[in-house]
């Protein structure tokens, strides 16, 4: 039997070897660092040990002699030398291979050392306290908001010029004004807004202090060109990560993936903006250094810093693609719920205001709050209107029967955006939230909607309400949860049959297009299945480390009832659903609202003429089916929900047997 310094040793250093691998390429949880290094300590005191005494105890040594002497003549004692796979595979010393058991000793020293690389090489070696960079946020038809940092005090007074895109002659720069003064109230930045553009134009932009770049303005409402429209949504990034020791410790894989992906499209379809639904940055993962207003800063510099907003050509830049933020925990602390007051929520957001919502699009016309303390957003671009809730500053406790994911301000806002036609020519009306609206996701449900399904109630009834009557058809947009998923929630009123309540089925209904990380891991296990008739589970894909959607709108032909026999097209205004995986278009999901419902309704026999809206369809589906271990990670990703099932039945047991 192994001696108890050789169990240690051999223990400890599987820990290592297995908790680094997690961190490094799995998830980078902060519980992993002190396993890490404390199972380091254990194994070089163990490892020296039995390198200075590598002979067991004579008692263990005379029980061994016996039974050494009861073995056949030719044979050895199995202990006395091991092979080289067995002493590089355990991390045990053995005296017989003093350079195996050298390398198996340095094989977990790197390995710690890699997971103390990945911790601090980018925060020690890249403060990018002087980092400059200039950025389009929010873009109108005849405005553009330009975000810059500049903390090198040389380059001031900073002018800003702009000209049209011309493959003619080279056009007129104008001025449009100049920055005099930047300093630490906002940490080097700056909000410059662009005015009197002509719609549908390509711009450049150009800073005094180098910096330049390039950006297409939205189209005139009621325009041929406001009939299309096409932008991404994703969530979550983290640098570097799957960890590579090769990498530039800020390198975004998933921004370069996505920009390579975006610019093999036509022209005509490359994306107007990125919606960006929160976790931009990770200030808890995977260690907190700090919740100092700075710390929050320097977080957000160095994913500006990274050189993966630049490693395209000029014409395809990630930088130059307009981004529009919402908030959510990490940007905070994970799970936040207790308000916009309660530390470190004011050091957090002082950030986020100044790198994102300066240059975001306006606070909606009905706040219900000061407009100066509002971040969620409302805005119009081509055939769509946008809503962007804050699911973080004005929630409070989950699960409790007056729990408020939105706040009051901000439910009435988006309760009133949801009552108001829109303008002539806008079909759809998209929400965007940081968390998902499903329940179907069981692990940290409470941090969804499915911790305020109260609010959530009153919110969807007003949608199906806007549905039925204005004539226009509400998408969602998710992130938070490093997995996609699409669901639907089909309008009670309505009497569906059964079978729109069938598991991973397109169908009627709200859809949810829930989607992330951008760059940052998955979880292996199952998470998300259909538990009721409400939340009809669409599509499920947990995997891939990189993860955005791409949607298309655009004016086209489509089917009034795609499964009739004889299908009749009507002129229709039709979104389209693109999943990216690790660069990859892996599904797509069909929406559309017919533009003649006279002609829609008519086709499939129905007396509501102005209301009927088709059943979505899959268009492509390349996710790999579901395999053998499938069983086993929805088991794993049941865990928190058993156990917290548990621990309602035995409280409540509890209070039975007390009272």
């Amino acid at each position: 039997m192994a001696s108890i310094p050789r169990l240690v040793t051999a223990a400890s250093s599987t820990a290592i070897r297995i908790c680094s691998f997690i961190f490094l390429r799995w998830i980078p949880g902060h519980h992993f660092v002190p396993l890490i290094f404390t199972s380091l300590v254990v194994y070089l005191t163990s490892f020296w040990s039995l390198r200075q005494n590598p002979y067991p105890p004579p008692s263990t040594r005379a029980k061994n002699d016996n039974k050494r002497s009861k073995n056949p003549p030719g044979s050895t004692d199995a202990g006395s030398k091991d092979s080289v796979l067995k002493i590089l595979l355990t991390g045990l010393p053995s005296k017989h291979s003093p350079w195996s058991t050298t390398f198996t000793a340095l094989i977990n020293i790197v390995v710690a050392l890699l997971t103390l690389d990945f911790l601090i090489r980018g925060l020690v070696m890249y403060p990018s306290a002087d980092v400059s960079f200039s950025r389009v946020g929010h873009v109108s038809p005849t405005t553009a908001n330009l975000l810059l940092r500049e903390p090198d005090q040389s380059q001031l007074p900073i002018t800003v010029s702009y000209q049209e895109t011309s493959s003619y002659n080279a056009p007129e720069w104008i001025e449009e004004g100049t920055i005099y003064k930047l300093d630490d109230i906002t940490d080097f930045t700056a909000t410059v807004t662009l005015k009197n553009l002509k719609p549908s134009t390509q711009y450049n932009y150009l800073l005094s202090n180098n910096k330049s770049g390039s950006f297409m303005t939205a189209p005139q409402p009621g325009s041929p060109p406001a009939n299309r429209l096409s932008f991404v949504t994703s969530s979550c990034i983290k640098p570097n990560f799957p960890y590579n020791i090769l990498s530039h410790p800020l390198k975004v894989p998933g921004i370069e993936l996505m920009t390579e992906a975006l610019a093999k499209l036509p022209q005509i379809m490359r994306p107007a903006f990125m919606l960006f639904l929160g976790d931009f940055v990770y200030i808890d993962v995977p260690f907190r250094f700090g919740s100092s207003m700075d710390h929050y800063r320097s977080e957000y510099r160095r994913i500006y810093a990274s050189p993966s907003w630049n490693v395209s050509s000029l014409e395809d830049r990630a930088i130059d693609l307009p981004w529009i933020h919402t908030l959510d925990d990490h940007e905070i602390e994970n799970d936040w719920s207790r308000g916009n007051k309660t530390a470190p929520y004011p050091a957090a957001v002082d950030p986020f205001q100044h790198y994102h919502v300066a240059a975001n699009p306006p606070v909606p016309e009905e706040s219900f709050a000061n407009p100066d303390e509002v971040t969620y957003f409302s805005f119009i671009n081509g055939p769509a209107s946008f809503f962007m809730l804050d699911t973080r500053t004005y929630r409070s406790e989950p699960s409790k029967g007056n729990s408020t994911i939105l706040g009051f301000a901000q439910l009435q806002s988006l309760l009133t955006y949801l009552s108001t036609p829109e303008p002539e020519g806008v079909r759809w009306k998209i929400i965007s939230s940081s968390v998902p609206f499903t329940k179907n996701w069981h692990v940290g449900t409470a941090d969804t909607w499915g911790g305020f399904l109260n609010e959530r109630r009153t919110v969807f009834e007003a949608m199906w309400r806007a549905e039925r009557e204005l004539g226009v058809r509400i998408v969602l947009l998710s992130g938070d949860r490093h997995e996609f998923g699409a669901t639907r929630f089909p309008d009670p009123s309505l009497d569906f049959p059964a079978s729109e309540s069938q598991p991973d089925t397109a169908g009627l209904g709200l859809h949810e297009f829930s989607v992330g990380p951008l760059s940052m891991f998955y979880l292996p296990v199952r998470s998300y299945y259909q538990t009721d008739d409400e939340d009809v589970s669409v599509k499920y894909a947990p995997d891939g480390n990189s993860k955005f959607g791409y949607i298309e709108i655009a004016d086209g032909v489509d089917e009034a009832d795609p499964t009739a026999v004889a299908p009749v097209p009507v002129r229709s205004s039709i979104l389209t659903y693109s999943l990216y995986v690790d660069g990859e278009v892996v599904w797509k999901y069909r929406l559309s609202i017919p533009l003649d419902r006279e002609t829609a309704a008519g086709a499939v026999n129905i007396p509501e003429k102005n209301n009927y809206l088709p059943p979505g369809r899959i268009l492509e589906d390349r996710i790999p089916k579901e395999s053998w271990d499938v069983a086993l990670k929805k088991t794993v990703g049941r865990a928190e929900e058993l156990a917290r099932q548990g621990l309602d039945w035995a409280t409540e047991m509890y209070h039975k047997m007390t009272v």
